[in-house]
């Protein structure tokens, strides 16, 4: 659950309405998901989140719910669920990495985590923004305020221009066309 999460930047209602018959792991492994404003889209998967799901599917079983991921009830997994199972996996990786129990790790945590890696990964914004299902790329502008390092690259990749100290001094050609451009207004003008 946590993988599929965090690989998909899925947000928790996404990933607690995802449907068994939205997930497809032949032969290529993708997810279709129902965004906000119902917007769609489909996601693939890397081969571990894959792996992972096809034992989740093993250990869950025939239940009736059409939803991927059930509570221990049986009955479709809720948010509050979600973030309990999070918060308790949070303590016990703590176990190994105390830090972890000093910074806020949330559901959309993983999402904008998920969203910083791509980022990183494409250097695209348009690419975060389908992946992320966002309406909008302004919607997906905010990770450039995150991440200095696409600003950076973006001002080395543009050419700065060349400019000159100085003041500026009109040549006699350019002079001479302005005269001739006034000159030529002036006969067209009505009088």
């Amino acid at each position: 659950m946590f993988h599929l999460c965090f690989a998909g930047g899925l947000r928790v209602s996404e990933l607690i309405g995802l449907r068994i018959d939205e997930l497809n792991l032949q032969p290529n492994a993708s997810v279709i998901l129902q965004g906000k404003g119902r917007r769609e889209r489909c996601l693939p998967l890397w081969k571990e989140t894959a792996s992972a799901l096809r034992a989740w599917l093993a250990v869950r079983g025939t239940a009736l719910a059409p939803e991927l991921f059930l509570n221990a009830r049986g009955l479709p997994m809720t948010r509050s669920g979600f973030e309990y199972i999070l918060r308790k996996h949070v303590r016990t990786a703590s176990n190994h990495c105390p830090s972890l129990l000093m910074k806020r790790v949330s559901p959309h945590v993983l999402r904008h985590t998920c969203a910083l890696t791509v980022l990183q990964a494409t250097k695209d914004l348009r690419k975060v923004s389908l992946w992320l299902g966002h309406a909008s790329t302004q919607t997906t502008e905010i990770y450039t305020q995150v991440d200095p390092s696409v600003k950076l690259e973006a001002l080395e990749s543009i050419v700065a221009p060349k400019l000159r100290s100085g003041r500026f001094k009109a040549t006699d050609k350019l002079i001479a066309s302005l005269r001739k451009g006034s000159f030529m207004r002036s006969q067209n003008t009505p009088k």
